[in-house]
């Protein structure tokens, strides 16, 4: 008698920990797309022999379709069981997930529970798990409890985040989720932000597994964190949420602004191109200024420039509210930075504990 194999249910991350891996066997271009945070793509058809089979089921016939893709999905698994899962030992529990749980993740279950594993098959598959996403961050009326660690540019807010979430705080990093800073100088080179699907299934990932009776503190945003797009429900509770600021001095955020963005000033050609990208915003003397500032590597003279006479102005214009407190900091080393962190926590913790305060 063949092994059963099980179907799984739920969607919440955390019922995910029991399997030893998440074999997504879509293709590679659906799993470039979006995909469960953690999962390991071992397609039964590549690209190309998906849409090769695709094409005879409308064209042909089904039957050729079918068993060109038996022929193809066997090929497939031959090459992942000699290669990933050649060393999984007999213990071995992958939970298997393709488009709607059908053919293709049966197909890779069928041969793995025959070899003994024990193997389940995600329910109704990745439509399931996307449908779960867009509810939580679209559609749930819950409203999410945040408080937004804000501050001008350069005042350490991401090491602030970072440190925070040491101090048994519950942290939000949507840069880092969005691998962008934020600015048009923003992007990591060598490193693209993730699809706005993926992003959005790695902020769910997240939250799910904060308390939501507790808050949640967030670096203040835009909607758009370089071109991802931040979900409604968290939208809306960002825009109505209480403010930490954070301030330092000019020239200290310019040193930290240096340090910070060093990858940006080693690649001439990209810094040049995101000065030029504020034309529309300054005159043109202004922007041939800092790439003068640029080429002599006058960096934190350019630092200082662009935040008093673009970020500053901007974020200010952007803010509707007064803080709820101004924390002061002389040092964005890592010794101020813990220091400051350490206020916010005893801030937020006041809050959780009823007090407007501290």
């Amino acid at each position: 008698m063949m092994p059963r194999i099980e179907r799984h249910t739920a969607l919440q991350p955390a019922s995910f920990s029991a399997y030893s891996d998440i074999i997504d066997v879509r293709s590679p271009a659906e799993f470039a797309e979006d995909r469960i945070p953690g999962a390991v793509n071992l397609p039964v058809l590549d690209n190309e022999e998906r849409a090769q089979v695709g094409t005879m089921y409308v064209q042909q016939s089904r039957f050729r379709a079918r068993r060109l893709g038996a022929a193809l999905v066997s090929a497939n698994i031959s090459r992942h069981l000699q290669t990933f899962l050649a060393g999984k030992s007999a213990d071995y529990r992958p939970l298997i997930y393709c488009w709607r749980g059908g053919m293709r993740s049966d197909a890779m279950a069928t041969v793995l529970s025959a070899i003994g594993w024990r193997v389940s098959v995600l329910d109704n598959g990745y439509k399931a798990w996307r449908r779960q996403v867009v509810f939580a961050l679209r559609e749930d009326p819950v409203p999410l409890k945040v408080v937004l660690l804000d501050g001008q540019t350069g005042t350490a807010k991401t090491r602030i985040l970072q440190t925070l979430a040491q101090c048994e705080c519950q942290t939000l990093d949507l840069e880092g989720l969005a691998k962008h800073r934020g600015s048009v100088f923003g992007h990591h080179a060598g490193d693209p932000q993730p699809s706005q699907k993926f992003f959005e299934s790695k902020l769910w990932w997240v939250l799910s597994e904060f308390d939501l009776q507790r808050h949640i503190i967030v670096e203040a945003e835009s909607n758009l964190i370089g071109r991802r797009l931040i979900p409604d429900r968290l939208a809306s509770a960002m825009q109505s949420a209480p403010r930490i600021e954070v301030w330092a001095e000019l020239k200290e955020r310019a040193r930290y602004l240096v340090r910070a963005y060093g990858d940006v000033i080693t690649d001439t050609r990209g810094l040049a191109a995101s000065i030029n990208a504020l034309r529309p915003f300054h005159a043109r003397a202004t922007i041939e200024h800092w790439l003068t500032l640029a080429a002599q590597e006058e960096f934190e003279h350019l630092a200082a420039d662009i935040a008093q006479q673009h970020y500053d102005p901007l974020y200010s214009k952007q803010r509707h509210s007064q803080p709820l407190v101004t924390i002061h900091t002389d040092v964005l080393e890592q010794a101020g930075i813990a220091a400051t962190a350490k206020r916010i926590a005893a801030v937020v913790a006041g809050l959780e504990a009823g007090k407007s305060t501290i």
